[in-house]
C-alpha cells in the first residue's frame, strides 16, 4: 500500500505532462494551418504573427483557436521600431534580449506586435522593412 502511494504523484505528473504536450501539439497544428501561405510567420509564447498578401496580422492563442489582435498593411509601413514590452515608449538597445514588441508606424497609425525574443523581432523588422520597400 505504501509503495502504491509513493508512485501516485509520479503517475499524476506523467498525466499532467502528457496533457500539456497534447495541448502544445494542438496549438502548433492550428498555427501551421493559420500560417499556411504566409511570406513570414512566427509562433512564440506571446502569440503568432504573419505577413500574408501584403497584410501583417497577429493573434493570440485562446480557448483552442487563434484570436485576431490586429492587422497592418505593409504598403503603409513607414517605420518599425523595437520597443520594450512593458516600460512605455522605451526603445530597446542592440544588446537587449527577452520580451519586446515591434511598433509599426504608418499613415497616422501605430500598432504593437508582441515578441518573446528580441533577436527574432530584429530579424522581423529587417524583413518587414525590406518587404515594405519592395511594395512601394
Amino acid at each position: 500500500m505504501i509503495h502504491g502511494l509513493l508512485w501516485f504523484p509520479l503517475l499524476l505528473s506523467f498525466l499532467l505532462l502528457t496533457a500539456l504536450g497534447w495541448l502544445e501539439r494542438r496549438r502548433q497544428n492550428l498555427y501551421r494551418i493559420w500560417a499556411a501561405g504566409s511570406e513570414i510567420a512566427k509562433l512564440d509564447n506571446s502569440g503568432a504573427a504573419r505577413l500574408k498578401e501584403g497584410l501583417i496580422s497577429w493573434s493570440t492563442f485562446e480557448a483552442g483557436k487563434f484570436k485576431d489582435q490586429g492587422s497592418f498593411e505593409i504598403s503603409k509601413l513607414e517605420l518599425a521600431e523595437l520597443m520594450a514590452l512593458s516600460s512605455g515608449d522605451a526603445p530597446l538597445t542592440d544588446e537587449s534580449q527577452g520580451l519586446c514588441r515591434i511598433r509599426l508606424i504608418g499613415s497616422g497609425k501605430e500598432m504593437d506586435v508582441p515578441f518573446a525574443d528580441a533577436d527574432r523581432a530584429r530579424l522581423w523588422i529587417n524583413q518587414l522593412m525590406g518587404k515594405a520597400r519592395c511594395d512601394l
